[in-house]
């Protein structure tokens, strides 16, 4: 029954992946909805923790956006690119983890995209390098970053074991940083170069490749205004670094039953976030219309409902079948711990979301056995959702490559997310673990 049941879960998620976007929270719920009604299985609670740090996130994010913030990033980016333009297949992924870094999400790629993809192009070289690497980047970021829902969500389920947040950023920080310096590395060297590429030369003949502006965003980045948004929302997401790491910084606090606990970290961030955000909105003198109608919102809250509809019925599956599951695999996953992170990998492929594969599957490790630590180092392999390209971000990377070089393949899977994927993946776990090994 349990294999029926999980064969259901699979085709829905593939399902969702024709779709995308909110498509994968409505769909969830019709998976629910069968294993419920049909299997008469007792429905998980919600998983409100991650949709609301997610939440709290995004509103930061989107504050700094709606602030000029964001535009102020991108400029300083825009610099570095333009003064160092050979290099860019390996500063633009360096920049497009740095964002992503600071601000939690992915989203802030869409507004990179366009200058990666021109200067690329006024340097003579190939868009699809920079592009491909730095569209991964950014998903391996989200892992490293420690104000992303994903790694606050890890760190709340590994702190009962003891581990820190601090403990795992200092393993996915440079586990995630080797990982897509390495798939750059690779990437330097995929595809013709630039001037011999036939559909780029096709395209120049037929005057189709335009040149980009940004004198709005020069405009913007000078405000005094975005500057300090990004100062603001800097140190917010340092003080959430620190919360997470010295928990004598986090008040004690009285529960309704009169019991005093410790501040839990979920909480601690949703409070940051929706305070700093606030105080941007006060000093910055930010339109509170531009946050709910900017591009980063809009993504984030996409995400908020993928979780909500994929993780509920994941964890109804698990939690409905959790001492089946135990006695098939727990041999398995003790014995080759790596298959664990290959599982994450696959999931992260057809969830799309690197926190609803956290929600999903890291629970089932715990119960498993499978060391904290070890689970920590594994975090990279939930970046697996480049496998089918559908997404926004990686859609964004080809719709910006005026040059037609990245590009999704006849077989959807041959596509230019691929081989840096890979690479980084792979070599992000692999260093993580030795890290694991020779540190803690």
């Amino acid at each position: 029954m349990f294999l029926l049941e999980f064969a259901i879960i699979i085709l829905i998620m593939l399902i969702g992946a024709q779709y995308g976007g909110i498509f994968f929270g409505m769909v969830g719920g019709v998976g629910l909805a069968i294993l419920v009604f049909v299997f008469k299985l007792a429905p998980a609670s919600p998983p409100i923790d991650v949709m609301l740090i997610i939440t709290s996130v995004v509103i930061a994010a989107s504050t700094l956006q709606a602030a000029g913030g964001m535009q102020v990033l991108i400029k300083k980016a825009e610099e570095l690119l333009r003064k160092n333009p050979g290099r860019i297949t390996f500063l633009s992924p360096l920049i497009a983890w740095i964002f992503t870094f600071m601000s939690g999400t992915g989203n802030v790629l869409y507004n990179i995209l366009p200058v990666i993809a021109e200067v690329a192009r006024e340097a003579r070289i190939r868009p699809e390098r920079p592009i491909s690497i730095s569209v991964i980047a950014s998903q391996h970021a989200v892992v490293a970053s420690p104000i992303s829902a994903a790694t606050v969500a890890l760190a709340s389920m590994l702190a009962p074991q003891g581990i820190s947040l601090m403990q795992i950023i200092l393993i996915t920080i440079p586990a995630t940083l080797i990982g897509i310096m390495s798939g750059a590395f690779v990437v330097n060297r995929v595809g013709k170069e630039l001037e011999e590429d036939p559909i780029y030369l096709a395209r120049m003949e037929k005057g189709l490749i335009s040149v980009l502006t940004s004198k709005e965003q020069n405009t913007i980045a000078n405000q005094k205004e975005a500057k300090l948004s990004v100062v603001i929302f800097l140190f917010g997401a340092l003080f959430v670094v620190l919360l997470g790491t010295f928990s004598w910084l986090r008040p004690d606090v009285v529960t309704v039953a009169g019991k005093v606990i410790k501040l839990g970290m979920t909480n601690a961030i949703e409070i940051v976030m929706l305070s700093l955000s606030a105080v941007m909105v006060v000093t910055c003198k930010v339109d509170v219309e531009k946050i709910i109608s900017g591009s980063v919102f809009r993504n984030g809250m996409l995400g908020v409902i993928s979780v909500f509809g994929l993780a509920w019925m994941s964890d109804t599956l698990l939690a409905n079948n959790i001492d089946v599951v135990k006695r098939t695999v727990q041999e398995v996953v003790m014995g080759q711990p790596m298959l664990f992170a290959f599982a994450l990998f696959v999931a992260s492929a057809i969830t799309h979301s690197q926190g609803a594969t956290v929600a999903a599957l890291v629970p089932l490790g715990i119960t498993l056995g499978v060391p904290g630590l070890t689970l920590a180092a594994m975090f990279p392999a939930v970046c697996g959702y480049f496998i089918i390209p559908s997404t926004g971000v990686l859609l964004a990377g080809v719709a910006f490559d005026r040059t037609g070089t990245t590009k999704i393949g006849k077989y959807v899977v041959n596509h230019s997310y691929m081989i840096p994927g890979l690479i980084s993946t792979i070599v992000g776990v692999v260093t993580g673990l030795i890290i694991v090994h020779f540190l803690f």
